[in-house]
């Protein structure tokens, strides 16, 4: 927990600590968002670069995108301290649009995909996340900071022996460097140690200036250079879609990964529509678009400490005056130092808690095959919104699978012979139903049947259609049935539906 602020006067030193959530009245933010903009806006730049190549445009219009998403959404947004610009998943929905289509087709579906994500917050879409299993959470973290490390991979594979013993001191001194001070974040300090040595000495290494050219102006607005028919529409509408149900759903996955990083929570309608806002705004600027970007979240929140909305503007802000009015120093960063920082944010962002052999004795086996699906879709597809789609759908059949089997039949007959009572205990719904039909005697049970559902629900039109195809059977026979306890909403449910749910072919 933070520590209160000390009552009256004096000094009082800042540290990433007593930043994570100190803010004055008047909302001013701590000197460490400032840090964490400057140490988010220098991973930005890389990564911008190449998100842009695998979308197979400018460097500047991701740089854009970022710049504009950055500081859009810190104003609109919904969760404090989270960054948003151009990302790889979205890179990967609008690369054949552009390829196939060319530029202007592109920004109009950035614009389009900004629509439809305010038309989807609106309609409360991001309700849809409590029914996202902590497994499947636990899995695209874990994949998350997989995907982290694998994208460095490439930076480090036929390059200068020099990147090596750079990259381990990089690490090195994110290590060690909060164990002398927590002023200043570690990563700022390793990328500007690391330069200052590279530049120095003259050493030969990849820099942020090899991946491409930085802007040199602020980006204009204006309109997508396509024709405005119903052609267009139809041609990026689904490119537009699909952007906009990835994008939502990294962002909300990232707001609630911060909610519990942070222990606060945020108001993710609000993050659904902000997001929207953010690539309509980003379309008209020229930009790629994108969504909630967890590594460079993870630095501002987990590793610079960062927990307000000035963090995000400032990261935006200072990746366009880097840029622009700083463009040959930063080329001049060496690509190792950023390779460390993101390195450290894939191990801090791993749960190894969840591997642990203590957990994994206790985890039972769904659970534990829930996350391991989660991490294998998303690693193999390199697309978190694939995974989290797989690994939630597994969690409902090993859900189903696991409470279709708490439904029991007993049956008691009365001494006289004359009646029978079926007592179901449980949970009636389709996976359960199907099993319910065979577990009556309709051949050899005396003329009268009673089935006693006072410990069981109804929860869905397989159940009724179960309960009507036994009644069938025992009509067949000459047998009359009699369903008793139901609760209110079975009585109602089946009421409804009961005679209604077979019809002719």
């Amino acid at each position: 927990m933070v520590p209160p602020r000390p009552e009256g006067p004096g000094p009082r030193a800042w540290t990433a600590s007593t930043c994570r959530s100190a803010r004055s009245p008047r909302g001013r933010s701590c000197p460490c968002a400032i840090l964490a903009g400057l140490v988010v806006a220098l991973a930005l730049i890389p990564e911008a670069i190449s998100f842009s190549i695998i979308a197979g445009v400018d460097p500047a219009v991701g740089l854009f995108a970022s710049f504009t998403m950055a500081v859009v959404i810190s104003i609109v947004g919904g969760r404090r301290a989270m960054i948003s610009a151009a990302t790889g998943a979205v890179a990967l929905v609008i690369a054949p649009l552009n390829r196939e289509h060319g530029l202007g087709y592109l920004i109009a579906a950035v614009i389009l995909a900004g629509v439809f994500q305010v038309i989807l917050g609106a309609v409360g879409v991001a309700k849809l996340m409590r029914f996202i299993p902590r497994s499947v959470m636990v899995g695209f973290v874990n994949a998350l900071a997989i995907l982290i490390f694998m994208a460095q991979v490439p930076e480090m594979n036929d390059v200068p022996w020099a990147v090596y013993p750079l990259i381990i001191g990089g690490l090195a001194l994110m290590v060690f460097f909060p164990k002398i001070t927590t002023v200043i974040p570690a990563p700022l300090v390793s990328i500007v140690i690391l330069t200052v040595i590279t530049v120095a000495a003259g050493i030969a290494v990849p820099t942020v200036g090899d991946k491409g050219e930085l802007p040199s102006s602020l980006p204009a607005p204006g309109l997508p250079d396509v024709p405005f028919t119903l052609d267009t529409v139809t041609t990026i509408a689904p490119y537009a879609f699909a952007m906009a149900l990835v994008g939502l759903m990294e962002s909300l996955m990232t707001a609630k990964l911060v909610d519990d990083i942070t222990d606060t929570h945020s108001n993710k309608t609000r993050e659904s529509i902000g997001q929207g806002v953010a690539n309509i705004v980003t379309g008209f600027f020229g930009g790629m678009g994108g969504c909630a970007m967890i590594g460079q979240t993870m630095i501002n929140v987990k590793v610079s400490g960062a927990r307000t909305r000035l963090s995000t503007f400032l990261a935006g802000s200072f990746l366009m005056v880097l840029c622009i009015a700083f463009g040959s120093v930063v080329s001049d960063i060496p690509m190792a130092a950023l390779v460390a920082v993101m390195i450290m944010v894939s191990f801090a962002t791993f749960d190894w808690h969840s591997i642990a052999p203590k957990t994994l004795k206790r985890m039972p086996a769904g659970e534990i095959g829930v996350m391991v699906i989660t991490v294998a879709v998303v690693v193999v597809t390199h697309n978190l919104a694939i995974g989290v789609v797989v690994g939630s759908i597994t969690a409902m059949v090993v859900f189903a699978k696991r409470v279709a089997h708490l439904a029991e039949v007993t049956a008691v007959v009365d001494p006289e012979g004359a009646t029978v009572v079926y007592r179901v205990t449980g949970e009636l719904f389709f996976a359960s139903s199907n099993d319910l039909v065979g577990q009556f005697s309709y051949a050899t049970d005396p003329d009268k049947v009673v089935i006693d559902l006072s410990a069981a629900h109804i929860w869905d039109a397989s159940s009724v259609a179960a309960l009507d195809a036994i009644e069938t059977k025992y009509a067949q026979r000459g047998k009359t049935v009699e369903i008793i306890g139901l609760n209110d909403p079975s009585a109602d449910l089946h009421g409804k539906l009961t005679g209604e749910l077979v019809g002719s072919h």
